[in-house]
């Protein structure tokens, strides 16, 4: 499942108060590239389901600039599925509901949750072990409608290889933590893709060496 670790990027992580909100200091950085991005391959209606949405921040945002789209987000851990529903209910959103509680790395978790139009990951690729990431691919390829849109976001290497000094020692504070997790490869996960029967669609370089890969069910 998910792990939740003490990591340079989401150790400011805090509660805000009694209603247990929570704000990610990349969550600010990156809802503006995401939103632009996802305004550009999204689907205009239909279902989107935001597996591991964290403090929420995401899932208010996506949801305000994607109207047209039901906006379901998603996560496993309790503090972050407080915050989730505590920034779902100060941003009033008709579209967006309440957070669900789901593993995205359990297999089968597709069988109940088909159908859906969007899938969203932003920033967790790197957090899980790599039979966990290949897992939660190929569950979102079977949950999506056919035409449906894979959205994956966050650091990856790239050919096997850390893009900057500052990633390289990321993945390494990681795999300290935990030698089964740590940045994926770009075409690993690509390979995935594939193997899961989606056609890649595009492969984007966001800021701070972040990447987007966004893929299409056929049909």
């Amino acid at each position: 499942m998910p792990r939740r670790l003490s990591l340079p990027d989401s150790a400011s992580v805090a509660d805000t108060g009694a209603d247990g909100r929570m704000y990610a200091p990349s969550a600010a950085r990156n809802i503006p590239h995401i939103r632009d991005l996802l305004a550009q391959f999204a689907p205009q209606t239909g279902r989107a389901l935001e597996l591991a949405a964290g403090t929420g921040e995401h899932a208010v945002a996506l949801a305000g600039a994607l109207a047209g789209l039901d906006w379901q987000p998603s996560d496993v851990d309790p503090a972050r599925l407080r915050s989730i529903d505590a920034h779902a209910a100060d941003a009033g959103l008709a579209n967006l509901r309440p957070v669900i509680t789901l593993d995205a790395t359990a297999p089968g978790w597709s069988a109940a949750h088909p159908g859906q139009d969007l899938i969203v990951l932003v920033n967790l690729l790197h957090l899980i072990s790599t039979p966990e990431a290949h897992t939660l691919v190929a569950e979102a390829a079977m949950a999506l409608a056919p035409g449906g849109v894979l959205f994956l976001y966050g650091p990856f290497l790239r050919d096997g290889e850390a893009t900057s000094e500052g990633d390289a020692r990321f993945d390494a504070s990681l795999r300290a933590q935990d030698p089964e997790i740590g940045l994926k490869d770009d075409w690993e996960v690509i390979d995935w893709i594939n193997a899961a029967w989606l056609d890649l669609a595009a492969v984007v370089e966001m800021p701070a060496n972040n990447l987007a890969l966004i893929a299409r069910k056929p049909g």
